[in-house]
């Protein structure tokens, strides 16, 4: 049975458990691009069907990459706990984003009678292609694998242009002001900040008061920051390298798996020139609260998939993303997406 137009707007909230619908359901939602208002489903996206998730975050707002330090509005939205794009149908890209899945892509599930060893855990199982039925559909599998690609461009360009959630970001999302507050309350309401604190109306009160409080912290820094731009003064947090030279360079030669720690603060700063990059790669304020942290390493990017031209870049230094280290939006209007840092060798060390 396909999604009706309420099945679009589940007003899902963090926590909640969903089920992801049949291939053949969210192929009738979509449209000859393989989209649905103008998201895409990736085929990445196909070995989820049938699971079972809990819903890391409402996804009612994203940072934009494209066009570098907007916000932008998303609609109808979630991300589920631990669900990454694999890259596999575009060129095996690294980046292994969060993907952005549609409510009419879901079902929700009464929590109430479910057993826990029901919900998935993060990762995709192996699905049978054979078993799928798209026939009824105007988009099939073989369109989502088409779409992956833009043909005309990747023609001319002599190599794959690739289109995906990431690239396409710009036209499933709005313009969203800084100065629209509704973002924030949407944020308290979402329970995108939920502290698991009970079920009683003490606790959810509390709850909703300590939400509200972490919001109004994140508002206050870039009204800080504002005030000291016209004082002339230093932003918070403050970050700044002062190298003029090349940046320095440094293998471990980490593999998936091994355990390092991240450097300190004044050890990173060292090796940063006054962009606050090593070897171009940013080190950002989002990854301060890391520093100190022992973590393991997850993998070694090699190649992802430019937002902005959808080539693929390839990585001329090691870079390394860190199991469960991502962006956490402290500085960035609390948005869900949860990027991966990247990070260069030289700001880890290896732990025993």
């Amino acid at each position: 049975m396909s999604p009706t137009k309420a099945d679009h707007h589940l007003d899902l909230r963090a926590g909640e458990i969903v089920e992801v619908r049949s291939s053949e359901e969210i192929l009738a939602t979509l449209d000859p691009n393989g989209t649905l208002e103008s998201m895409p489903f990736m085929p990445e996206m196909l070995p989820y069907c049938g699971q079972r998730f809990r819903v890391a975050k409402r996804a009612d707002k994203t940072c934009d990459n494209i066009e570098p330090w907007n916000m932008r509005r998303v609609e109808n939205a979630v991300h589920l706990t631990g669900v990454r794009c694999d890259g596999t149908a575009h060129s095996d890209c690294d980046a292994g984003c969060f993907i952005f899945w549609k409510e009419a892509w879901l079902k929700r599930v009464n929590s109430e009678f479910l057993d826990p060893s029901k919900i998935a855990s993060p990762g995709p199982s192996v699905i049978d292609t054979s078993s799928l039925s798209p026939r009824r559909s105007v988009c099939t599998l073989e369109t989502l694998q088409k779409a992956t690609r833009r043909e005309a461009e990747s023609l001319a360009a002599g190599e794959d242009v690739f289109t995906c959630q990431a690239t396409e970001l710009r036209k499933f999302t709005s313009n969203l002001p800084w100065w629209d507050f509704r973002q924030y309350i949407r944020d308290v309401r979402s329970r995108n900040f939920h502290r698991g604190l009970g079920a009683t109306k003490s606790d959810k009160f509390i709850e909703t008061l300590l939400a509200s409080i972490d919001v109004l912290r994140v508002l206050l820094v870039p009204l800080f920051n504002t005030l000291q731009s016209f004082r002339r003064g230093m932003h918070y947090p403050h970050l700044q390298g002062a190298l003029h030279a090349a940046t320095p360079k440094e293998e471990l030669g980490l593999q998936p798996g091994d355990f390092v720690q991240v450097k300190s603060r004044e050890e990173i700063v060292a090796t940063l020139d006054q962009r606050n990059r090593n070897r171009g790669l940013l080190f950002d304020s989002e990854m301060l609260r890391y520093c100190g942290g022992k973590f393991r390493v997850l993998k070694r990017v090699h190649k992802i998939v430019d937002e902005k031209t959808g080539k693929i870049m390839f990585m001329k230094s090691a870079c390394i993303i860190l199991d469960g280290v991502a962006c956490a939006a402290d500085y960035h209007a609390l948005c869900p997406r949860a990027i991966y840092h990247y990070w260069r060798e030289n700001w880890l060390r290896r732990v025993p």
